[in-house]
């Protein structure tokens, strides 16, 4: 890990169109002292590993509803080795069958946060998982909104 900030990029892949999650979890990162760049609605597999790979991410966390998480996580792990960027952590949420967790890790996908998951579980998994660079400015984890009392940054 270099000492630059840590990077994730947030992204919506295909025609899902439900991003709330997306940008609640964009600003959890971000309250954690992550540098995080949200793609937005709507994006291509090659769309997403190639911001990851031009914003010099350390990891890439994608939300999927539409039930394509298997193809779209797919794509993006192919894209990853294709460009040599394997050192990118692809993570995901969203919608995801209970059986189609272990494929997805089979593909390479490091975590997929399931509905339930705590914003404060999944903002201590990419610190613990991709880094935690000294941020100035980072706001202890247990000041983020559902974080519990006792956890610490």
């Amino acid at each position: 890990m270099s000492k630059n900030p840590l990077r994730v990029v947030i992204a919506k892949a295909g025609l899902d169109g439900h991003d709330r999650g997306a940008k609640v979890i964009t600003r959890a990162l971000r309250d954690a002292g992550v540098e995080v760049i949200y793609t937005g609605l709507h994006q291509t597999p090659s769309g997403i590993v190639s911001v990851a790979v031009q914003e010099d991410a350390h990891a890439i966390g994608v939300s999927c509803l539409s039930g394509a998480h298997l193809t779209a996580f797919g794509e993006i792990v192919r894209l990853l080795k294709e460009q040599g960027a394997q050192d990118i952590t692809l993570f995901g949420g969203g919608i995801v069958p209970r059986g189609d967790l272990k494929a997805l890790k089979d593909l390479g996908v490091a975590e997929i946060f399931t509905p339930g998951a705590s914003l404060s579980g999944i903002v201590t998994w990419v610190l613990e998982h991709i880094g935690s660079p000294a941020l100035p400015g980072a706001v202890p984890l247990s000041l983020i909104h559902g974080a519990p009392a006792s956890a610490s940054a």
